[in-house]
């Protein structure tokens, strides 16, 4: 069951347009208990929201990272039940920065079928300099698009602050996240690696470290989102009550 704020509108193919899926990929995931199931309306049609959309974007990234069904449902098992559309982009965005860079090439209206809207020439401007997008070089006015960050920026066309503002936050996340990529690594390199590399003839140590390696990412991402969304909560809780 959907659980944002917007009704569901989206029929499953809509929605499977809509995340660049096919229907029976949805229905798969939905018996499997990955997605929520959909809102029934008149006629018993099953509806689906942004809810839904975001939900099936994140489990798309994971698997695109290499997670197996049954690790994907571990890790959506983690995850808090109430989490918005919006907190789940959060973490399919997370998930992506994982990734080597892979931009696809897009054509403007698979671009904006992938955005779910028609797009402007200003907003193309807003995600060529959020650095989700930048126009190809070919004489057809094709796109280069990061698909981990386009949904993000998509929501953030609508967000009523300057470019100058969104750029100055991704500056301080960028500056603040590879700080924290560089500690993690040197404190896995430090405490984790090293080690194994003295016992490294341990057969039962090489299992659990190719079992560890295969783990990481999801668990510091639950992590840091985790601790992100906290920290977060309580900066704009003092920041705004304190006036």
């Amino acid at each position: 069951m959907a659980t944002g704020t917007e009704e569901p509108t989206l029929t499953v193919d809509e929605l499977a347009a809509r995340a660049g899926v096919t229907v029976r990929t949805v229905r798969f995931y939905s018996t499997r208990g990955l997605l929520p199931p959909p809102v029934i309306g008149p006629r018993r049609v099953g509806h689906y929201g942004h809810d839904h959309l975001s939900r099936l974007a994140l489990i798309e990234e994971l698997q695109h990272q290499g997670m197996t069904l049954a690790a994907i449902e571990r890790y959506l098992e983690q995850l808090p039940p109430d989490l918005s559309a919006h907190d789940l982009a959060i973490h399919r965005a997370l998930v992506a920065s994982w990734a080597p860079d892979s931009a696809e090439e897009a054509t403007r209206a698979e671009l904006e079928r992938r955005a779910g809207r028609a797009l402007t020439e200003e907003d193309v401007d807003r995600l060529a300099a959020m650095g989700v997008l930048e126009r190809a070089e070919a004489a057809d006015g094709s796109f280069r698009v990061d698909p981990g960050m386009l949904r993000l920026g998509v929501e953030l066309l609508d967000v009523p602050i300057t470019d100058e503002t969104i750029l100055a936050a991704r500056a301080v996340l960028l500056e603040h996240t590879r700080s924290a990529a560089h500690e993690l690594t040197r404190l896995f390199r430090d405490e984790v690696w090293n080690p194994y590399r003295e016992r490294e003839s341990d057969p039962e140590h090489v299992a659990a470290m190719k079992s560890l390696s295969a783990h990481m990412q999801p668990m510091v991402l639950q992590a840091l989102v985790t601790a992100f969304q906290r920290s977060l909560k309580e900066e704009l809780r003092a920041a705004f009550t304190a006036e």
